[in-house]
C-alpha cells in the first residue's frame, strides 16, 4: 500500500495544495511552524478519522474559512482507494470512500494503514499508562473495526456512569444498566487487548534483538486492571460481578474504579522493568521496536504494507538507529518530516522525493539513492 497523492483545500495553513508522492521515501523539510506536520496530519486523519494533534476539527480549518477538504488517493494490493473528507465548523465531518458516503466512523478504518512515530512515542515506555492505552486503542481500532465499536460503546457507558455517580441520589437499578454495558464491552476489549499484546510482544522481541546486536531480549506484557478469565463469557460475568463489589468504593470516589480504562502494559528487558529501571537508550530502543512491530503486524493481519510517518523523530535517534530504521523499511512508503537530513543518513535512503515547506507553500524535487 502507498499513497499516490493528496489534495488540500483550506486545511491548516494550506489554502490550496496538490502533491504527488513517491512510493518509497518522501522527505518533508523545512523550518519549524511552516506546515510540515500539517501536511502529514492531513494524511493521517484520512486513516483514523481524527487528528493525532487535536480533538477539535475546527482547529484544522484555515483561519477565516468555514470548511476544509482533504482528498487522498492510495494504491492497495488489489484495488486503489480514495478518501474524501470535508471538515466543517458547523457540522460533523463528512467522509466518502470511493465516492460513497460512510455512515459510521468505523467504516473509514481498514482503508489506509498508517503508523506514526513522533518524539512523544519515544517516551511511551516511561510515561503515564494513558499513553500506552492510547497506543493499544489506536492500533487495534485500525486493525479491527469491531474493537473500535466496542471501545466507543464502553467509553460512552463509562462517561454516563461516572456522571451519574456524581449525582446526589443514586438509584442502584439505573446504575446497573451501565454496569451491564461496561461488562459486555469491557470484556471484549480485554480479550482483544490480550491477543494483540501477545502478538506485538513476539514481533517486538525479534526486532529489539536485532537492533541491540543480539544482546537484549524484550518482552511486553499485558497488565489488566482486573483478573483475566479464559473466555469472553466468563470475562463478562466476572467483570459484572466485580463492578457490583466495587459499588461502595465507586460511591466514595464518585467514579468507576475498576475496568480496562485502568489497564497498562509493561516492558521487560531481560528481567529488568524498562519503565522504572531501563536507561533512556533502552527505553527508546524498546519504543522503536514497538513501532516497527506495528508495521509487521499490519502486514501479517491485512496482507498490506503499512505506511510509516516519522514526524520530527530522526533528530531524537542516533545515526545507528536512524540507519536501522531506514534500511529495515526500504520496501515501504515513508514520510519523514525534519528540519534537516544528515548527509550520512541521506546516502542510505532509497529513491524518493524531497518536499521543501515554507509558509504553507511546497516545492518538490526527486532524488536517486547514492551508489
Amino acid at each position: 500500500m502507498y499513497i499516490t497523492d493528496v489534495s488540500l483545500h483550506n486545511f491548516r495553513n494550506y489554502e490550496e495544495l496538490d502533491l504527488k508522492f513517491h512510493r518509497n521515501v518522501n522527505l518533508i523539510l523545512g523550518k519549524n511552524a511552516q506546515g510540515k506536520t500539517n501536511l502529514i496530519e492531513s494524511i493521517y486523519i484520512c486513516s483514523m478519522g481524527k487528528s493525532f494533534r487535536t480533538n477539535k476539527d475546527a482547529e484544522m480549518i484555515l483561519f477565516g474559512k468555514d470548511y476544509g477538504r482533504i482528498k487522498v488517493h492510495a494504491e492497495k494490493s488489489y484495488l486503489p482507494t480514495t478518501v474524501d473528507m470535508m471538515i466543517s465548523k458547523e457540522s460533523k465531518k463528512s467522509v466518502k470512500i470511493d465516492g460513497v458516503k460512510i455512515k459510521k466512523a468505523s467504516e473509514l478504518l481498514k482503508n489506509l494503514y498508517i503508523v506514526i512515530f513522533s518524539p512523544e512515542d519515544l517516551k511511551i515506555v516511561k510515561d503515564e499508562p494513558e499513553k500506552r492505552r492510547r497506543f493499544i486503542d489506536r492500533e487495534l481500532s485500525q486493525l479491527r473495526p469491531k474493537y473500535y465499536e466496542n471501545f466507543y460503546n464502553f467509553k460512552k457507558a463509562l462517561i454516563q456512569r461516572n456522571a451519574y455517580l456524581k449525582e446526589m441520589d443514586i438509584n442502584r437499578s439505573i446504575l446497573d444498566v451501565w454496569d451491564m454495558q461496561l461488562a459486555k464491552y469491557g470484556a471484549s476489549i480485554m480479550m482483544m487487548r490480550r491477543d494483540f499484546i501477545d502478538k506485538i510482544s513476539q514481533i517486538s522481541h525479534d526486532i529489539h534483538y536485532s537492533i541491540t546486536n543480539e544482546k537484549e531480549h524484550l518482552s511486553i506484557q499485558y497488565e489488566p486492571n482486573i483478573k483475566m478469565m479464559e473466555n469472553l463469557s466468563s470475562q463478562e460475568d466476572y467483570y459484572y460481578h466485580l463492578i457490583g463489589e466495587s459499588y461502595g468504593n465507586d460511591m466514595r470516589q464518585r467514579t468507576t474504579t475498576r475496568g480496562p480504562h485502568k489497564d497498562d502494559m509493561s516492558f521487560l528487558i531481560g528481567d529488568i522493568d524498562a519503565r522504572s529501571y531501563g536507561s533512556q537508550g533502552q527505553q527508546r530502543t524498546a519504543a522503536l521496536s514497538l513501532k516497527l512491530a506495528e508495521l509487521n503486524l499490519i502486514r501479517e493481519e491485512t496482507d498490506e504494507d503499512g505506511i510509516l510517518i516519522l514526524d520530527d523523530v530522526m533528530s531524537e535517534l542516533d545515526l545507528e538507529r536512524q540507519e536501522f530504521l531506514v534500511k529495515s523499511l526500504s520496501d515501504r512508503q515513508m514520510f519523514i518530516t525534519t528540519t534537516e537530513i544528515p548527509d550520512a543518513l541521506r546516502r542510505t535512503l532509497p529513491a524518493g522525493k524531497v518536499f521543501f515547506v515554507e509558509g504553507g507553500k511546497v516545492r518538490e524535487e526527486s532524488y536517486e539513492p547514492s551508489i
